[in-house]
């Protein structure tokens, strides 16, 4: 036996000296000054943050992929992972470097051209650390020659972007109250900024701002206000202890107005509100911060004492559109409780509110914005069948916006449902135990449950075309191009290209795995690439 575990080590070591793992080498690279993040438009052979950019539009300006030539899309290379924990990683890449993570929190960085190993960093998560949905991370960040990571264990972490060295790490929270962190941090000027998961354990979430030099902390604020603070009314009694909120899901910068918008979680226990009456804020809302401060400018909130489950995680994309007959400076929003929101970035004011999927549990919105609750959608003991159901009408998966077709798109799931109940009085606090409630029961069966992506007019919120799939829910996101390409993915492991102008199929693959990501492009010695992440292993496709 131990001759064998001695043979196994070397083959190993070999695997990986071939390309796949520790054989360390500098990668060349240059600077990532911030004002290339800010300007990442005016790169569009590279991808330098998790969204492709600071407004998150999931867009890119490379035009090599087109409608007509995207039939003769063919596998480049394969990056095979050598965990077997959930990836739901978009790449960054830099100047023919990219960087991913291998489930929980490796560090790589591939020669972008081969998928080659450059260098490794193998990073252990304290075991403590448990996330509700999986042991993940969703991406990285850069700024200068540094990489940052927020790990599971809250653990955010910089590296040499030419060596994959650790330089510092700092720890945000503590793992053993059931914080984590899943998602991709995003830079502002000289901060990098994360957040905490865990809300289905009753943690008080949190955003904070670390030094990107020194990884002290220089804000934090918290996405449930104590005591004193503004919001902590909407909690009854020491309910706002642990309330919930967390983010999980990366967000955005204006630099017009040196605001970062977030969205956050589901209140605290989940789906049981009597022991936490009120509204819940900053629960289910987009909150807008100062960068420099972390001081709170505005927010919005997408479902008041939310017990459905609708954790308003989504990316929140920003965009410069023609709304109502003149230019608006606009975030634009669907929500996985259904509905898809137009709101002034700047301000907060509600501009537009729509179903875009099959929604029964509001019947409008006040001159506020705020939704008119429809009578008697609440978890009862007998059990209550709401739409859209838990998972929700459009989940974290990445939305895309295009300046070129001027369309939203949405990783759509259409007549979810589920049959909410609720027991005699909420759970109580447990730091070993979930803290939710009474888990939904699926809802009606008998209708046409499907996914699809849905372009949808951000001036109106009309619907203009769908492209339906053929698994029954959906976990990838969406990637937009200027030459009118769309590329998203199925739970059924189909890998697609639609035409963005219209839904039309341009050509498709199967890669096994469900794909749980956002695609990515980008351009290295003159030739396109598209990657995608499924399963755990990451495909790059371009062209013949």
């Amino acid at each position: 036996m131990k001759i064998r575990a001695l043979l196994l080590t070397a083959l190993a070591s070999f695997a990986w000296g071939q390309g796949r793992g520790p054989v360390n080498r500098e990668a060349p690279v240059t600077p990532v000054p911030f004002e290339r993040i800010l300007n990442a438009g005016q790169e569009p052979q590279n991808w330098l943050t998790y969204s492709g950019g600071v407004m998150s539009q999931r867009h890119s300006g490379l035009t090599q992929i087109t409608p007509d030539n995207a039939k003769d899309l063919t596998l480049k290379w394969v990056f095979q992972s050598r965990s077997l924990e959930k990836h739901e990683v978009t790449p960054l890449v830099v100047d023919g470097v990219m960087y991913t993570v291998q489930g929980i929190n490796d560090v790589f960085a591939l020669d972008a051209a081969t998928g080659k190993t450059i260098w490794t960093y193998l990073y252990k998560p304290d075991p403590i650390a448990r996330n509700c949905c999986g042991q993940e991370t969703r991406g990285l960040a850069i700024l200068g020659n540094k990489i940052f990571m927020a790990a599971l264990d809250t653990t955010v972490i910089a590296l040499d972007s030419k060596t994959g060295k650790e330089i510092w790490k700092t720890q945000a929270a503590d793992p053993k109250q059931r914080y984590s962190m899943t998602h991709a941090p995003i830079v502002v000027k000289d901060k990098v900024i994360a957040g905490v998961a865990g809300g289905e354990f009753g943690i008080r979430g949190f955003l904070a701002a670390f030094d990107v030099n020194t990884g002290k902390e220089a804000w934090r604020f918290y996405t449930v206000p104590g005591p004193g603070e503004p919001g902590n009314e909407t909690w009854s009694g020491d309910s706002w202890m642990h309330g919930g909120a967390p983010i999980w899901v990366t967000g955005s910068y204006d630099p017009e107005t040196n605001l970062t918008f977030w969205g956050t979680g589901n209140a605290g226990p989940d789906w049981n509100g009597d022991g936490r009456l009120g509204d819940n804020l900053y629960s289910s809302s987009v909150v807008a911060l100062d960068a420099d401060t972390g001081k709170l400018k505005w927010h919005y909130q997408f479902s008041p004492h939310n017990e459905f489950d609708w954790d308003s995680t989504q990316v929140p994309v920003l965009a410069n559109i023609q709304f109502q007959g003149r230019p608006r400076k606009v975030m634009l929003w669907a929500n996985r409780n259904g509905m898809f929101y137009v709101l002034d970035r700047t301000t907060g004011q509600f501009l537009l509110g729509k179903p875009f999927a099959k929604v029964n549990w509001a019947t409008g919105f006040d001159e506020r914005g705020r939704p008119i609750r429809a009578a008697g959608i609440e978890p009862t003991k007998e059990g209550t069948l709401v739409y859209p159901g838990n998972q929700g009408a459009t989940n974290w998966y990445s939305p895309s916006f295009s300046p070129h077709t001027g369309l939203f798109y949405i990783p759509t799931w259409e007549n979810s449902s589920s049959i909410y109940s609720k027991g005699d009085k909420p759970p109580e606090y447990d730091v070993t135990k979930s803290f939710s409630g009474d888990f939904p029961r699926p809802g009606n069966d008998k209708e046409d449950v499907y996914s699809a992506i849905r372009a949808v007019d951000p001036g109106t919120g009309e619907k203009k075309w769908d492209y339906r799939l053929s698994a029954p829910s959906t976990e990838a996101g969406v990637l937009t191009t200027d030459s009118d390409v769309l590329f998203s993915g199925g739970r059924d492991g189909a890998f697609y290209a639609l035409d963005a102008r219209n839904g039309k199929l341009l050509w498709e693959t199967n890669l096994g795995p469900s794909v749980s990501a956002g695609p990515m492009t980008y351009l290295v010695n003159g030739k396109q690439y598209v990657s995608i992440q499924a399963g755990s292993a990451l495909f790059t496709w371009g062209l013949r």
